[in-house]
């Protein structure tokens, strides 16, 4: 009955001035504000460590906005960083592109919008809820094999995938409104775990160790 606790990171804020859909695109890195969330969550994690805390692995997207979020932690946990795909942000048939009136008014883009519920602009909800349950639960296997029961994990991530995996975990439906999505920039939800493998759900924490840095930043859904 292994016990674990894994933290799902949302990087910082991150330089997008054109405010496009940026997906997986390369060369989308934090702005200095966007440094100085993920400072905050690193100093959080780092505070949890110093009261008892066992956080001994670290697992972050391959994008640079999640590896640039992921390398304060790394500093303040001495903990080297893995990368898995399976915690990236999902495809977007709009990446690239601002999604304004003229993109949603040419039919070309008709399609793509046909079904909101699937979604059929990107990847499925649900695939990208069986990617991330699973690479959640490969890394709190990896904690408790690297520190024991009761070890944690922290996987940077975006905002979509992790929103999802929240849902899921809460038993609640995958559509959803995305200005709704509770879950901020450098934020943690928190997935704990009584038992890895009874296939129950975690209970569900959620912490904004950068909330200081939100007024006045405009968040766009996603990334």
């Amino acid at each position: 009955m292994p016990s674990a606790t894994v933290h799902l990171l949302r990087h910082g804020q991150v330089l997008n001035p054109d405010r496009l859909v940026y997906g997986r695109l390369p060369r989308y890195g934090l702005t200095e504000l966007g440094a100085r969330m993920a400072e905050a969550a690193a100093a959080e994690l780092a505070r949890r460590v110093n009261d008892g805390a066992r956080i001994v692995h670290l697992v972050s997207s391959p994008l640079q906005r999640a590896r640039e979020t992921a390398a304060p932690v790394s500093r303040e946990l001495d903990l080297p960083v893995h990368t898995d795909e399976r915690i990236i942000e999902p495809r977007n048939h709009f990446e690239g592109l601002h999604v304004g009136t003229r993109v949603l008014l040419d039919p070309r883009h008709w399609p793509h919008l046909r079904n909101p519920l699937v979604p059929t602009w990107g990847e499925p909800y649900r695939q990208q809820v069986a990617r991330m349950v699973e690479a959640v639960l490969d890394a709190g296997h990896a904690a408790v094999e690297q520190g024991g029961d009761a070890a944690e994990a922290v996987l940077v991530s975006h905002q979509l995938p992790i929103w999802l995996t929240r849902r899921s975990a809460e038993g609640r439906p995958l559509p959803h409104d995305p200005r709704r999505r509770q879950c901020n920039l450098a934020s943690l939800t928190t997935l704990v775990f009584d038992d890895l493998d009874a296939g129950r759900r975690p209970r569900v924490v959620y912490t904004e160790p950068a909330a200081e840095f939100y007024p006045g930043v405009n968040q766009l859904p996603g990334s």
